[in-house]
């Protein structure tokens, strides 16, 4: 396990203020592609929300099919 040092930690808060300027071009590059990466991952979530919807309805349909009534719950 990795020691954490406390007062490294501190120092390191303390000196927040003291970020390194970088210049405006790789700022905007650095938030284009963290936008990027993240509507990506957002698109992929996307993905796999609609295949656990199928398989429910899957899983429903066939319920249905053996006599068991499904209550739907109301979304808030």
């Amino acid at each position: 396990m990795v020691e954490i040092k406390k007062d490294a930690l501190e120092e390191a808060l303390k000196k927040k203020d003291e970020v390194p300027k970088i210049s405006k071009e790789m700022e905007i590059g650095f938030h284009q592609g963290a936008l990027n990466t993240l509507v990506n991952e957002r698109n992929e979530m996307i993905r796999i929300v609609q295949q656990i919807e199928l398989v429910m309805q899957a899983h429903i349909k066939r319920l249905e099919e053996l006599g068991v009534k499904i209550q739907k719950e109301e979304r808030r």
